[in-house]
């Protein structure tokens, strides 16, 4: 059938079973929003500034396994987009980002609201195309959707020109694609699965490393059988907090620079470590040469450049996670002697009773880890978490009962304050029945404060709670640590009143100073059914402690810290 561009992107996205787009327009996206006016097969969610649309998106594409979607303008609409793109880049989120651009004639005069958008995506997607007649959009559009989700996932950005999108042309949307020039491994090879295995059960102190990969490949039960097979311990990556429930025997804790005590020298002790879709991350592995140097490393990736990037691989596999670890599952089921790991056990739970996680919880003052142990004893796997970009980041990941996938939406890779609150926004989206928690800092908190109206005009009731110590915490603690207490700036000063901030927006806000008026303040917040905003009067002086410093060893934390 003849379409115009406009058309064929709605009939795309209805095609895809889109369901919720997040977006902000503009005037080189007016024909494409004059068509979302008209339709009615999804929802649109006008956002109050294009970087919270695209945090939006990646938040629903987190909570639900989708793809998400979100639509910009051209020119300071793209822009501003632009960290959104690059968090979801770093941390593999799959995404299709339609933005506009001025009319083809145009492009490359320095027209208004002109950029070169292409150009600037091209090192924060995984995939970028700009139209160039409205013949190529169908297949264009397609191809978006197959390599955001396919492989290892990520943003791919689609630049229409505004002609192109008024224009018309025969729309035939194909049902299925493949492309020449990218076909993704999913299938690792079976010798060395065969070599994997044999490492494995020949290994006396071997520790399973799980990375986000264990989350987008939606392999976590086939994780949680290989680990009950094994007997084997396991560390999770920040990106990886849920692989197994947290009260599990054989789960360490999270590993890294705010790792706890027993998955740190796991890794450093270990002979075999078997990493499962993870990137070897600076802040996991500290100093590289001190990383699992006694360890032979086995590496499952669906991405072949991430494998022997950072860290060389003794036994590469190249594959989807979940389909080559059910093949090491049967490789390693009959006869797997879990006996004779029983020291390598030992030694490390007696690490984690030596230094479990742990703070002083000794006077009046509000503690930030005993608010987030609170959330967890209310509400545990039953909420999603989404967390801001600091100190609040850290400890909700080390204190926080995680059990699943899709529960726990935090920037990693890019860190990216602002993330949290509108992330939240898209989980709610993508899971209405579900509490969705922001665990933010006061700083952050006001970097898309603006998506209070987003949430509370369209009744999405997402819970921000404020970890309020009027610093930028974890740069305090740094200064602190590092810097002979030279707080340059980091002292937030004038803050506004966050109660009534939430009440001018036409949300529920409620500020905390004692412990026992939390959970009815929680409770409060949860039955209004609206956004919310909880100010909690937290310790200013608290620190993020196990750490390692930048550059150090796994092996040499900082456990507790004096002035």
């Amino acid at each position: 059938m003849e379409l115009n561009g406009s058309q064929m992107i709605v009939e795309a996205l209805r095609a895809e079973g889109v369901e919720t787009v997040f977006g902000y327009p503009g005037g080189a996206a007016l024909n494409i929003y004059d068509e979302l006016y008209k339709q009615k097969y999804f929802e649109h969610i006008l956002t109050r500034h294009e970087q919270a649309a695209i945090h939006a998106a990646d938040g629903y594409a987190r909570a639900s396994g989708k793809v998400g979607v979100a639509i910009v303008t051209s020119g300071p609409g793209f822009t501003n987009a632009v960290t959104g793109v690059a968090t979801a880049h770093a941390d593999s989120i799959p995404l299709v980002i339609i933005s506009g651009q001025v009319a083809s004639a145009l492009i490359g005069t320095d027209a208004f609201q002109e950029i070169d958008a292409v150009g600037i995506s091209r090192p924060c997607t995984k995939h970028n195309f700009l139209v160039k007649s409205v013949a190529e959009l169908p297949l264009i559009l397609k191809q978006a959707f197959y390599i955001a989700r396919s492989g290892r996932p990520g943003p791919v950005h689609v630049d229409i020109p505004k002609d192109i999108t008024a224009e018309f042309g025969l729309f035939s949307y194909p049902s299925d694609i493949t492309m020449k020039t990218y076909k993704p491994t999913t299938k690792g090879n079976p010798r060395q699965i065969q070599k994997a295995a044999q490492a494995i059960r020949e290994s006396e102190q071997p520790v399973f490393y799980a990375g986000g990969g264990v989350m987008l490949s939606n392999a976590i039960n086939e994780t949680r059988k290989l680990v009950n097979l094994t007997d084997i311990p396991l560390v999770e990556t920040l990106m990886a907090r849920g692989t197994l429930p947290f009260n599990h025997s054989a789960l360490l804790g999270m590993v890294g620079m705010h790792g706890s005590y027993a998955a740190n020298m796991a890794i450093s002790e270990a002979d075999l470590l078997i990493a499962l879709g993870a990137r070897f991350d600076d802040r996991v592995t500290g100093r590289l040469s001190e990383f699992a140097k006694h360890a032979k490393i086995i590496h499952i990736d669906v991405d072949p450049s991430s494998i022997g990037k950072i860290v060389e691989a003794d036994y590469p596999i190249v594959g989807d996670l979940k389909i080559v670890l059910e093949e090491l599952h049967t490789q390693l089921a009959e006869n797997f002697d879990k006996a004779r790991l029983s020291d390598w056990r030992s030694r490390l739970a007696n690490y984690d009773a030596i230094h479990p996680l742990g703070y002083d919880d000794e006077g009046e003052t509000i503690k930030p880890q005993w608010v987030i142990q609170e959330v967890g004893k209310l509400l545990g796997s039953q909420a999603v978490i989404a967390t801001d970009v600091g100190q609040h980041q850290m400890w909700a990941a080390q204190f926080y009962p995680f059990d699943g996938a899709n529960k726990w939406i935090t920037s990693g890779g890019l860190g990216t304050m602002g993330y949290g609150f509108p992330a939240a926004i898209g989980a709610k989206k993508a899971k209405p029945d579900k509490v969705v928690i922001n665990f933010t800092g006061d700083g952050s908190i006001l970097m898309n404060i603006q998506e209070l109206i987003t949430a509370s005009s369209n009744d999405i009731a997402v819970i921000n709670i404020v970890l309020n110590n009027n610093y930028l915490g974890m740069v305090r603690q740094w200064q602190t640590f590092f810097y002979d207490n030279r707080l340059s700036h980091t002292d937030l000063g004038a803050q506004p009143d966050f109660v009534k901030l939430a009440e001018a927006f036409g949300a529920f806000g409620a500020r905390v100073t004692k412990k026992e008026a939390f959970a009815p303040a929680l409770k409060a917040a949860i039955e209004s059914k609206k956004t919310a905003i909880l100010d909690i009067a937290i310790d200013r002086d608290e620190n993020v402690l196990p750490m390692v410093p930048t550059g150090g060893s796994l092996y040499n934390m900082i456990l507790d810290y004096k002035e």
